[in-house]
């Protein structure tokens, strides 16, 4: 028993010791006993407190919630040194019992344990999203957008449902192979619901739930008081699976018949492909399909697709990567679409001086007519392509500025520190989940003179120079994610979204509406979302510049 004793007393004092001697945690508000921090966390607009703790503890920020670490980012510098150069042991990513094994969403990319597996499926991820490869979408974007724009001009109000058939369609199609037809297609249908799921259930108040702080609450029965979230578990892991499933085997099924369209699980799938050529994804901008789904007139620059699914060929790992892989790609760049294109338009009724030099910009380079109808007196006599961007550079200047503003994902998804780890003479303990706190870093005044306006201006040659800007500033190496686990979907995203504002700044004018009285009504915006920073939607006014521009849309449709 003495020397029993004699060891506790030497256990504890070296655990003194060593927090003695350990480097103290980054600053942040002081934690309760036991539950830590946990009051301090919001289901809504965490980025908001955030940015509170960023301004008053500085570029790093610690709470803890019970016995888990959370550690924010707030400036560029610490999110570089950290999640880029030292990436090696902040790629992990966070074992959440609720979302992973309880919610089914252990296996998609964004949850996937850094590994041979997260590996995999990045690679299989930059095959088909890559920026060598985007180019080959560019047809296809170009043919998307025309009827995005006749569906807005037909019922401008619901401009967030276009948008999210646009980016949803996009994506099922290059993904899958699969053409969106209608909003209420079952496809898109399933997938907002999923993503609605994964965005404002799962992960709400920063995905952390009390499971993941006491992992035996799995182990009691659903009958026992308080367990709700394993019922509500249940169900969303369905769904989930549901997601993952439905769209991979109809491309199978699609396969087996012989009418299969080019794909990125298709070429996949194919026994050809499996080691030869590597992932084509031409579109042409004639290459489409009818409602009949005929094949007659599809791009066979893929690849045939008149072989079988290879089955023998095809390990139960290689369907499994295939599988979560496609549903990840999804999920991946949707919110973002919706998102940025929520808050261009948002941008544009607030500030009517940069919709009318962007459109002067526009008509000098794609040609003008007169005879404007509403406030325009002149308009493009065609639509932009992406050949025209290097000429753009107001236009340029205002997607830049877009993602800035708008700031799609304030703080970034978590990452997992593998290791202990010091920075800065401050100690950042083993299984921290680290946030790039990309709102702060966006409304820094230190970085952007005057952050809260939206001043595309900033952005120009002049002005970046005087400004000395450089990777610090420009939001791209920010709203995409950090290191890597840089969203895949990202260069896909960028060039979807430039099209789309660029072609509704050359066709449409988009402004406060107006009430009976004619009194400008200032739109209400409000954020339901706990992940992505989506504008609800919101009363505006968009129509067509002029005539002109009204069958330069429905003659391009």
């Amino acid at each position: 028993m003495a020397l029993i004793g004699t060891l506790l007393l030497l256990a504890i004092g070296l655990l003194a010791y060593s927090r003695l001697t350990r480097p103290p945690f980054p600053p942040g508000p002081n934690p309760l006993p036991i539950i830590g921090n946990i009051l301090d966390i919001t289901s809504k607009e965490l980025w908001l407190t955030a940015f509170k703790w960023a301004r008053t503890y500085g570029p790093v920020t610690h709470i803890r919630i019970f016995n888990q670490s959370l550690v924010f980012l707030n400036t560029p510098k610490a999110v570089f040194d950290l999640l880029d150069k030292r990436g090696s042991i902040y790629s992990d990513k966070p074992h959440l019992i609720m979302a992973g094994e309880l919610c089914g969403c252990e296996n998609m990319a964004a949850f996937t344990p850094y590994g041979d597996r997260a590996r995999r499926q990045r690679k299989l991820m930059q095959k088909a999203f890559g920026p060598a490869v985007i180019p080959r979408y560019h047809g296809l974007m170009q043919m998307e957008s025309r009827p995005f724009l006749s569906r807005l001009v037909t019922s401008p109000l619901q401009f967030q449902e276009h948008i999210r058939r646009y980016a949803g369609g996009l994506t099922l199609l290059v993904v899958y192979g699969h053409q969106v037809k209608s909003n209420d297609d079952p496809f898109l249908t399933l997938a907002e619901e999923c993503v609605d799921i994964l965005a404002n259930r799962i992960a709400s108040g920063g995905g952390i739930w009390p499971v993941d702080i006491f992992p035996l609450l799995k182990h009691l029965p659903l009958w026992f008081p308080g367990t709700s979230f394993k019922r509500n578990a249940q169900i969303w892991k369905a769904k989930m699976e549901e997601f993952v499933d439905r769209p991979y085997e109809f491309v199978k099924s699609e396969i087996k018949k012989g009418t299969a369209r080019p794909s990125f699980v298709s070429t996949l799938l194919e026994l050809p492909k499996l080691s030869s050529s590597p992932f084509d994804t031409s579109f042409d901008s004639s290459s489409t399909t009818d409602d009949e789904g005929s094949s007659s007139d599809r791009d066979s620059s893929f690849s045939s697709h008149d072989t079988e699914v290879a089955k023998d060929i095809i390990t139960d790992d290689h369907d499994h990567d295939i599988r979560w892989t496609a549903n990840s790609m999804y999920s991946a760049s949707i919110d973002t679409t919706i998102t940025t294109l929520s808050h261009f338009i948002l941008a544009m009724v607030q500030h009517p001086h940069v919709l009318q030099r962007a459109q002067a910009e526009l008509d000098g380079v794609l040609g003008s007519r007169g005879d404007g109808l509403g406030s325009s007196q002149s308009v493009a006599n065609r639509l932009p392509t992406f050949e025209d961007r290097a000429r753009l550079p107001y236009c340029d200047a205002v997607f830049t500025e877009t993602l800035r503003w708008g700031v799609p994902v304030p703080l970034s998804l978590p990452h997992r520190l593998t290791q202990p780890d010091t920075y800065e003479g401050m100690h950042i303990p083993q299984g921290s989940l680290v946030f790039g706190n990309i709102w702060a870093i966006m409304r820094d005044p230190g970085l952007y003179q005057d952050p809260e306006v939206f001043e595309p201006e900033r952005w120009l040659a002049d002005a970046i120079e005087e400004e000395e800007a450089g990777k610090d500033r420009d939001p791209r190496a920010f709203v995409f994610g950090f290191g890597r686990r840089r969203c895949p979907g990202t260069h896909l995203v960028e060039s979807s979204v430039w099209l789309l504002i660029t072609s509704m700044l050359a066709t449409l004018d988009i402004r406060k509406a107006r009430d009976e009285k004619g009194v400008e009504i200032e739109p209400v915006v409000k954020f339901e979302n706990a992940v992505f920073r989506t504008p609800s939607p919101f009363v505006c006014d968009i129509r067509p510049r002029s005539e002109e521009a009204l069958r330069l849309i429905m003659e391009e449709e």
